[in-house]
């Protein structure tokens, strides 16, 4: 019996060795936890206007007044979502500024539009193709894109202004209860302070 216990467990420790060469070898460890699917972004309510493709403004009304379009509704629905919990109060608001921003781009573009046609008929009326009173008409025509566009810029400015302003304050009390980070109360008070600039 004693003879058999040594060679019994040598024998059981060589077929454990071999049943663990068998096993496929995982390279990397399992995670047993699954990744967050919401990312934390910080500044979410400060949303900078997005370059077009090429790297310049979009200057086609059309599009831009499809994207208002789009951004009227996203907005009018941000509102409901909000109140149902859906959604937090600063994507409302997001939302709201994007209308905003897109209605400054589509007075800016109509802008652009207005003074390429002064250009146009300008080389016209020297050609002897258009009368003087085209002429003015495509200028005040241009006037009015240009109050339209200036009113648009000024509420655009005004409007980033109190969203940069309502989250200083928001950073503020986030801090004050223990929740913020000065890092990003610095950075509130820095955009606020080159919109007032800017304004």
């Amino acid at each position: 019996m004693r003879w058999l216990a040594p060679l019994f467990s040598v024998l059981f420790g060589a077929a454990l060795l071999a049943q663990e060469e068998e096993l496929p070898k995982d390279p990397e460890p399992m995670d047993i936890e699954p990744p967050l699917l919401i990312q934390e972004t910080p500044n979410r309510n400060i949303v900078p206007n997005a370059p077009a493709a090429s790297g310049q403004k979009d200057l086609d009304p059309e599009r831009i007044a499809l994207a208002l379009e789009k951004a009227k509704k996203n907005a009018a629905s941000g509102e409901r979502l909000y109140k149902s919990g859906i959604i937090a109060k600063v994507d409302a608001e997001n939302r709201a500024l994007k209308v905003i921003r897109l209605e400054a781009d589509l007075s800016g573009a109509k802008l652009e539009l207005a003074k390429q046609n002064i250009e146009v008929q300008q080389v016209r009326l020297e050609a002897g193709e258009i009368s003087a009173e085209e002429m003015e008409t495509a200028k005040s025509l241009l006037a009015g894109a240009t109050k339209d566009a200036e009113t648009a810029a000024a509420r655009k400015n005004q409007a980033e202004l109190d969203a940069a302003e309502l989250n200083l304050r928001r950073q503020q009390k986030l801090l004050a209860m223990g929740s913020g980070r000065k890092s990003e109360v610095s950075r509130a008070q820095e955009k606020v302070s080159a919109l007032q600039q800017k304004n």
